[in-house]
């Protein structure tokens, strides 16, 4: 797979990213996500193209292989404020989850045993691990099409062909057909997801215990979870692939494979930064629609300041992607109703930390990465991850941090409702007062959303209103019967609704209706009549 020394020239000049950085930074936050080592993504997917070339493979379906093993868990943020719910963590019953061979009911009793609420007293546990289990693969296949539609959905936004956005389908099926959410077997899997497969228990067994454990998971496997000749192929080639995967550096060499790499510019860049912005904030209920928000609140600030264009189109970029570092903090923290324990409260202050470090190897957006990073700090120095002061908060960064702080009071959080526009205003306004935030840039927020209003706009895909109503409080993670009785009326009323939801927008998941909602600013009161 060559590189285009065009495209290689374009990304030296500063003139736009390459699509394989975008898509390798966005890898390195699914394993945060997911709980799993840092870089297993990338590790995946050189694995996956050594296999592949290993069996012949070539051409498109080699380009597939290279996208399904980069970007195969961009979905893993679809249902993480119910993982959470249901495990008390999201992220590491997802890595114990790879370690696991799920086709055999006594692995899976144990991985529900040893992953649900491990910290809660018995009785809880007790009655946590029982709703486990009575959910049974229902509750699972649920879960995966969550992931895989929404999976889909954001490929498309990042201009990945139609082959590799059906084969996020089949990122968690199996060659015995026992896999999810469809249980397709054999060959009708595609051969680039079967090779994934191999490539991703490889690199997390290759973690866990090097390559004894590699080989031993490929002759267990072979003919349950793994297609058997990839597997066979898998355990003759594992010593020399593993060996110079492990020498290479996996950022530098996934880029330069990317066999057609683009470079994203103007609006295809802010498209690129919408996905990543989207994928952090479905994490947690509140926090849905909040990048966007940022956004567009910190570019209207952004113009009232006169800025050059220039600055306030790095802004509005910078704004979508500030929060990214927010799938390394785990979603039962970012759900907790009640005050955060001291070590949840570094969690939290390190998510700018994993923002900074996730968006700085890209050297396009190596400003952005500062910037972004600093959305949470003051110029009294009170704030994180580094406690910098007035003297080096540059005003971008003085402009995130004030329309970050207005739209997360709009939006409603586990610990708080959404605040009345007159109570955030007089809270921005204090903090202003108080040397925490800069007056100007406060200024600049507040005149910004009050010239913008509530915009009224006809719903989009001829929903109704009451229908975004209720795609609203579903986004927010209310059950079909809150919504009712948010709503006043009944849950199979609620019921009525979601089913044609779901066919007008074209969805069949919550997860993928919350996307909708997101990237339709639906879940911003006012907006739609």
């Amino acid at each position: 797979m060559a590189r285009s020394p065009e495209m290689d020239g374009l990304a030296r000049s500063g003139a736009g990213v390459r699509s394989g950085e975008i898509f390798a930074a966005l890898s390195l936050a699914t394993d945060l996500g997911t709980g799993q080592a840092l870089e297993h993504g990338l590790r995946t997917c050189l694995i996956a193209l050594g296999l592949a070339e290993a069996a012949g493979i070539e051409g498109d379906e080699l380009e597939d292989v290279y996208y399904l093993g980069l970007l195969h868990s961009i979905g893993c943020t679809a249902d993480a404020p119910e993982a959470a719910a249901l495990f008390g963590d999201d992220r590491a019953p997802r890595a114990a989850y790879t370690l696991i061979d799920p086709g055999r009911p006594a692995e899976m009793v144990g991985y529900l045993w040893r992953n649900v609420r491990p910290q809660t007293a018995a009785p809880q546990r007790l009655r946590a691990f029982a709703s486990a289990m009575a959910s049974g693969p229902g509750g699972a296949r649920a879960s995966i099409r969550n992931h895989c539609e929404v999976a889909e959905r954001l490929a498309e936004r990042l201009r990945l062909s139609p082959r590799v956005r059906e084969g996020l389908w089949f990122v968690l099926e199996r060659w015995d057909g026992k896999g999810m959410p469809k249980g397709i077997a054999g060959e009708q899997i595609p051969v680039a997801a079967r090779i994934l497969h191999a490539a991703r228990d490889a690199s997390a067994f290759h973690t866990l215990g090097g390559i004894q454990l590699v080989e031993t998971m490929a002759d267990r496997s072979a003919g349950a979870g793994l297609d058997p000749s990839i597997a066979a192929l898998l355990r003759a080639r594992a010593r020399d692939l593993m060996a110079r995967v492990s020498a290479e550096d996996a950022w530098e060499r996934v880029v330069a494979l990317e066999a057609r790499p683009r470079v994203f510019l103007g609006e295809t860049l802010d498209e690129a930064c919408s996905v990543i912005g989207d994928h952090a904030d479905l994490k947690s209920y509140g926090t849905r629609g909040h990048a966007r928000s940022t956004a567009e609140v910190a570019e209207a600030a952004g113009w009232r300041l006169k800025l050059d264009a220039g600055v306030i189109a790095e802004l509005r970029q910078t704004a979508l992607l500030h929060d990214l570092g927010r799938v390394a903090v785990s979603s039962a923290v970012w759900g907790k109703p009640g005050a955060l324990t001291r070590g949840e409260w570094e969690q939290v202050r390190l998510h700018s930390y994993h923002t900074e470090r996730l968006l700085s190897r890209i050297p396009g957006l190596g400003d952005v990465a500062a910037v972004a990073a600093s959305d949470h700090e003051r110029l009294d120095g009170s704030g994180y991850h580094r406690g910098m002061s007035a003297s080096q908060l540059s005003v971008s960064a003085r402009v995130l941090a004030a329309a970050d702080a207005w739209c997360a009071m709009e939006e409603p959080r586990a610990h708080r409702p959404a605040l009345a526009a007159p109570q955030a205003a007089a809270e921005l306004r204090a903090e202003a007062t108080a040397g925490r935030l800069c007056a100007q840039a406060v200024d600049a927020v507040l005149r910004s959303v009050g010239e913008r209003g509530d915009a009224v706009t006809a719903p989009p895909a001829g929903l109704s209103g009451r229908e975004v109503e209720v795609l609203r409080l579903l986004a927010r993670g209310l059950t079909n019967k809150q919504a009712a009785t948010e709503l006043g009326i009944s849950p199979k009323t609620v019921g009525h609704h979601v089913e044609s939801i779901y066919t007008k927008i074209g969805a069949s998941t919550r997860a993928a209706a919350a996307l909708f909602a997101i990237e339709n600013d639906l879940l911003r009161p006012g907006r739609q009549r």
